[in-house]
């Protein structure tokens, strides 16, 4: 006999049933919807790029300038720029920039670039350097630079002082507040929650672990790091002042000379930045427009002047998927950015294991006759420091000659993987040296004990109740002293070895102290002084080659994840600017994140000794 449901069951019963049909029929649009997307911008010829003959290439950066992208999962991408949100981690790859502006250069239907560079976030002076580089190139082939922006941070002015024509809103400022590094001290908070932090480390400079033990920073960290900030600082000055064709006295450095000069200009941020020689013009929207128009024309809606942005002009020149080289003559690069991390790590962080693999690759190709490696990494596991460092001497072994070439820096375990490079070579800005090794974790015993929570236990050894819960033994504290001391005598030994210097010379240079690129060359840690492109160049000489190519040997995709993002990436073309705007400014959101990024800093380290070679009052980018 069957059983009949109750009236109030058969209402209940009867809206499950509508909601679970609701819910079908938004998803299965939602999915037609993005479906019919895709296959529109497949089909559509509208996305199809033009550039206007005799327009401006619009280089509106977006994001950090980084020498390697982070791996980020296609679908989140194409979300992100469809959403237009400028997220904290968007990223713009070097050398694509400086591909579009070599191009612009020989391209007769550019006339102009106009910087704008309102959404670049942090670059460090030698990737803008480069920018800078190529810039003079165009500039050369009597094209004009013009910058256009409401304000102006430090590094966006390092740039937009290669322009021949800065203009700068009515409203805004330029923001010139030199270099400095204020790391957050957490001892106090550690102690109010009882927390007990084990520290070991080797170095008197070796400040990374600080914040762990104190409330504020060393006077031997504070002399190291004033070293190197005020080294960056002057050369800042020189480089702009050189470009702006101003006296380098111009830099406010007292807020007493600042305070007076911004008086003279009534309180007014624009008036001091033009008064000061920072700009060429005040100038609103419609001003700039019309003055850039005047080189490249109006746009046929005449609602701005001809132009091109540097996403679209990125797409025409450079292929979805890298070119096969031919040559029987290449030099590989390999970019290490990032932590050093033990394993394999995804593309923006160097694993051991799978940076020593792209060094393989390059090692296993008869075709490479030499290697350049690009560090940009404050250093991490000394673990897998040494693994790559290891795979550097087996390319050595096989006759083909090694060159690294720091970036913004190659501090640490990044100077650990390029000791025994055949060269070293490295920018006057570069952040390097930090020779030194720590060990950190943490006991809860005391926090444990204030909740009333206790870890108690029998072992077949005393090695066996090691636990973050209860006090670390004395005994056991001195072997990780031992380990740290240990790995130190091993780098600097390294070190000794490979620039032949004696044990004595690398220590006094080392102690875990931080050095600008031009310290470093002076103290024998560097080899030459240069840029990215005079580092091939050595490669080749070393390899003794006149004619060359050279191969960014790089994780391939598999066929399946390059087919889903140039799906996804005629989808966006497709889209156009129908975008929601999702920034977000919040100060202490800010300030959030910086907290969070810096004990991410610590989380991630993943040494299986627990020993780092790390700098992390480097500079980021």
């Amino acid at each position: 006999m069957t059983q009949r449901k109750s009236g109030i069951a058969r209402v209940f019963s009867s809206i499950w049933d509508l909601i679970n049909v609701t819910r079908r029929v938004i998803i299965n649009l939602i999915f037609f919807t993005v479906l019919l997307v895709i296959v529109a911008a497949i089909l559509s010829d509208e996305d199809e790029i033009t550039i206007p003959v005799g327009s401006a290439l619009v280089l509106d950066i977006r994001g950090d300038i980084v020498e390697q992208l982070r791996a980020v999962d296609p679908v989140e991408e194409f979300m992100a720029e469809a959403s237009d949100s400028n997220r904290k981690d968007t990223e713009t790859l070097l050398t694509d920039v400086i591909e579009v502006i070599d191009n612009a250069t020989h391209d007769k239907r550019i006339k102009a670039i106009v910087l704008r560079l309102q959404d670049m976030r942090s670059a460090s002076i030698n990737k803008l350097k480069l920018i800078g580089k190529a810039l003079n190139k165009f500039s050369a082939a009597d094209k004009k630079i013009y910058a256009i922006g409401d304000v102006y941070t430090q590094n966006q002015y390092y740039l937009a002082s290669y322009a021949d024509h800065i203009m700068l809103d009515p409203m805004g400022m330029v923001l010139l507040d030199g270099f400095g590094t204020y790391p957050t001290y957490y001892k106090s908070a550690i102690d109010k929650l009882k927390i007990t932090a084990h520290v070991f480390r080797v170095g008197t400079y070796k400040s990374a672990v600080e914040p762990f033990l104190r409330d504020d920073m060393s006077p031997a960290a504070k002399e190291a790091n004033k070293a190197w900030v005020d080294t960056l600082w002057r050369l800042y000055k020189q480089d702009v002042a050189q470009q702006r064709e101003i006296a380098i006295e111009n830099f406010d450095e007292t807020l007493d000379a600042f305070t007076n000069k911004f008086a003279a200009a009534g309180g007014d941020f624009a008036q001091y930045a033009l008064q000061n020689g920072w700009v060429d013009q005040l100038a609103g929207r419609q001003e700039y427009r019309s003055v850039i128009a005047e080189t490249v024309g109006w746009s046929k809606d005449k609602k701005s002047f001809k132009q091109i942005h540097f996403k679209d002009y990125l797409k025409v020149v450079k292929p979805p998927i890298p070119l096969p080289v031919y040559s029987e003559n290449q030099v590989a690069i390999v970019v290490a950015k990032g932590t050093i991390l033990n394993g394999h790590q995804k593309a923006g962080e160097i694993g051991g294991d799978s940076t020593a693999m792209l060094l393989q690759k390059a090692r296993l190709n008869d075709k490479v006759k030499a290697v350049v490696l690009r560090i940009d990494s404050p250093g991490g596991s000394a673990f897998a420091s040494e693994v790559i460092r290891k795979e550097i001497e087996l390319l050595k072994q096989a006759g083909k000659p090694v060159v690294a070439s720091m970036s913004s820096m190659a501090a640490s375990g990044g100077y650990w993987i390029a000791s025994n490079a055949d060269q070293i070579w490295a920018a006057p800005t570069t952040i390097t040296g930090s020779i030194g090794v720590f060990g950190l974790f943490m006991t809860f015993e005391n926090t444990l004990d204030y909740l009333g929570i206790h870890a108690d236990g029998v072992g077949s050894t005393e090695m066996a109740g090691m636990s973050v819960a209860k006090p670390l033994d004395k005994r056991l504290a001195n072997v990780i002293q031992m380990s740290v001391e240990k790995s130190y005598q091993q780098f600097i030994s390294l070190v000794a070895n490979s620039r032949e210097m004696s044990l004595e010379q690398v220590d006094q240079v080392a102690q875990g102290r931080v050095w600008t690129g031009l310290q470093a060359k002076e103290l024998g840690l560097v080899d030459k002084l240069g840029d990215f492109e005079q580092a091939i160049e050595a490669a080749a000489e070393l390899a003794k080659l006149d004619n060359y190519e050279t191969w960014l040997v790089e994780k391939e995709l598999s066929p399946q994840e390059v087919f889903i993002k140039q799906l996804l990436g005629n989808a966006q073309a497709f889209l156009g600017d129908a975008k929601i705007n999702l920034h977000n400014d919040n100060k202490l959101l800010a300030m959030a994140e910086k907290l969070v990024g810096e004990y991410n800093a610590i989380a991630q380290l993943n040494d299986p000794r627990g020993l780092y070679a790390v700098c992390l009052a480097c500079p980021k980018n």
